[in-house]
């Protein structure tokens, strides 16, 4: 591409906004980091709460905002969790277009980038969903078995649903992966943290991200069941995930565990929230 092609001017002129909008975008990504925290903390406190006998059923992400919904001045609360979602999803659909952390445009590169596009497209319906229920106009959409019913009955359905199975079961290993390889420290600004911060966040960093692995891993394995038998209803969400843990042999230990692991992965997000490297511009 020539140095004056409008496409390199159009590049250009994307990265000085982005320069100019930098602090608002900083304060966004952070308030979304917070708001991600928020839900991932609740659903853990809930799952807990399943798991040790302290009634209720384990609860996925519509649980989460339910409880918030309940709380004093419930609807301003979740209205807040809804815009810190929402600039959660604007933080990462910036990753993904305007590449501010130089992941480049080979193969790695793009794969990274279109992760941060999906995931912001996804959690700017997340926030949608959540504003709705702020608003009391409902949200929600059907939930796992309603759009797999939806995707089925399209031509080649049973693939894709199945590919999107299998999609997840890769995204559930690749969070061991992170548990292991513990690389989310390199995003954050070690310097600011003492020694007995950074081995905490470290070690509720892999913790996290090993549950977050076992939820993911679950939700795959219904997708592509869900895919081979024909039937919507046996894809699970996060909450159908819990409980189908719970169902399992050490059932309730099983599912306490993963609790604690997804409150650490909510903390995490705090910790995030305040520490890591930001660069828009």
């Amino acid at each position: 591409m020539k140095p004056g092609s409008s496409g390199e001017k159009a590049k250009e002129g994307a990265r000085r906004a982005a320069r100019e909008a930098s602090p608002w975008i900083e304060r966004a990504a952070r308030f979304g980091y917070a708001a991600y925290g928020v839900v991932y903390v609740l659903v853990g406190v809930l799952a807990f709460r399943a798991a040790s006998g302290g009634g209720g059923e384990a609860a996925g992400q519509e649980g989460a905002l339910r409880t918030i919904l309940l709380a004093p001045f419930g609807r301003v609360l979740l209205a807040l969790v809804a815009l810190g979602l929402l600039g959660y999803a604007a933080w990462r659909l910036f990753q993904g277009v305007i590449d501010p952390e130089n992941e480049g445009g080979d193969a790695g590169g793009i794969v990274k980038r279109s992760d941060h596009a999906v995931n912001g497209l996804f959690h700017a319906a997340l926030a949608a969903s959540v504003g709705g229920v702020a608003l009391g106009s409902g949200g929600g959409g059907g939930g796992p078995d309603g759009w797999t019913a939806t995707l089925l009955q399209q031509p080649l359905g049973r693939l894709l649903t199945a590919a999107g199975g299998a999609g997840i079961v890769v995204i559930g290993l690749f969070q061991f992966y992170r548990a292991y390889d513990a690389k989310f420290m390199e995003k954050l600004k070690p310097g600011e943290m003492g020694p007995r911060e950074r081995a905490w966040t470290r070690r509720g960093g892999r913790l996290g991200h090993a549950a977050r692995g076992v939820v993911f891993l679950v939700i795959g394995v219904f997708l592509v069941q869900a895919a081979l038998q024909f039937d919507p209803e046996e894809a699970r969400g996060l909450g159908g995930a819990l409980s189908a843990l719970a169902g399992q042999p050490f059932g309730p230990y099983l599912l306490g565990a993963v609790a604690l692991g997804l409150v650490c992965f909510g903390l995490f997000m705090f910790v995030v929230a305040r520490y890591r490297r930001i660069d828009a511009g």
